[in-house]
């Protein structure tokens, strides 16, 4: 679906869902350079089981127009702004990778809006090597094969995806390299200027964090850091698993949002 946020078309893949507003509302928000595609999966349960499903592509990204953002806060701000001009009060808002740390935000600055938060593949803070940063500055293709590759655990560069018919490490390259030049740099950025003690206040929602323990981009040490500053969280730690879990283990994420997001 296409709507408008500060005068600029937003698109959100709803999983070919139509419930109307009163409807229990999940937001996912996908992680750097990366697109609402990545929730093609929990997206379509969750719109078959009568949940209203927004997965925002964040400015810049996918289908949604203008520059990206600068800024953790500023995705979250948006996000607010992109949940008022569709009339959701509440929801269960999922962030992957970065989106793990914009979902963090939002449920601290707008906690009467969060019933429910999920953060995969999350490290705060979500330091970037300057390596990769410099890469993704210069528009370097070789930016998007060190995500990619990084991304993904040993068995996951093996391919063996459970769901058949998924190459696990093209499509993640396909998918970098569908987004405009600068945008995985500010995501980046982004992600690597992010400091929680400028977040003021707990999350009061109840919690999932999944982690792969095999996970070279936010190890699972740093996923577990997380979960136990959280008043009220549960971790999933899947074993052998890389950062691109939602392609490496669909089936045991999804499984493990239905018991968070329904």
């Amino acid at each position: 679906m296409r709507f408008h946020v500060g005068g600029r078309t937003v698109f959100a893949g709803t999983g070919t869902g139509r419930a109307g507003a009163e409807a229990p509302t999940v937001v996912f928000v996908h992680g750097a350079g990366m697109d609402h595609t990545v929730w093609v999966l929990p997206s379509r349960y969750f719109a078959r089981q009568g949940c209203r499903v927004l997965a925002v592509d964040l400015p810049g990204h996918g289908r949604s127009e203008g520059p990206p953002l600068d800024g953790i806060e500023a995705m979250s701000d948006w996000l607010a702004a992109a949940c008022d001009a569709l009339g959701v009060e509440t929801a269960a808002i999922v962030g992957h990778s970065m989106g793990s740390l914009v979902a963090y935000r939002f449920a601290v600055d707008h906690a009467e809006r969060c019933r429910a938060l999920a953060l995969l593949g999350t490290s705060v803070p979500m330091p970037v090597t300057n390596v990769l940063l410099d890469a993704a500055a210069d528009n370097d293709h070789a930016a998007l094969e060190m995500t990619n590759a990084w991304s993904h655990g040993r068995r996951g560069t093996l391919g063996g995806n459970r769901n058949p018919g998924v190459w696990m490490l093209a499509a993640g390259e396909r998918l970098l390299e569908r987004s405009g030049p600068g945008v995985l740099h500010a995501d980046l950025a982004a992600c690597n200027a992010f400091d929680a003690a400028g977040v003021a206040g707990p999350v009061e929602a109840p919690a999932l964090v999944i982690a792969g323990d095999a996970d070279r981009m936010t190890p699972l040490r740093a996923g577990l850091d997380v979960a136990g500053a959280l008043r009220d969280a549960r971790v999933l730690r899947l074993e052998g698993c890389g950062h691109a879990m939602l392609n490496e283990r669909p089936n045991e994420v999804l499984d493990a949002l239905i018991g968070i997001c329904l």
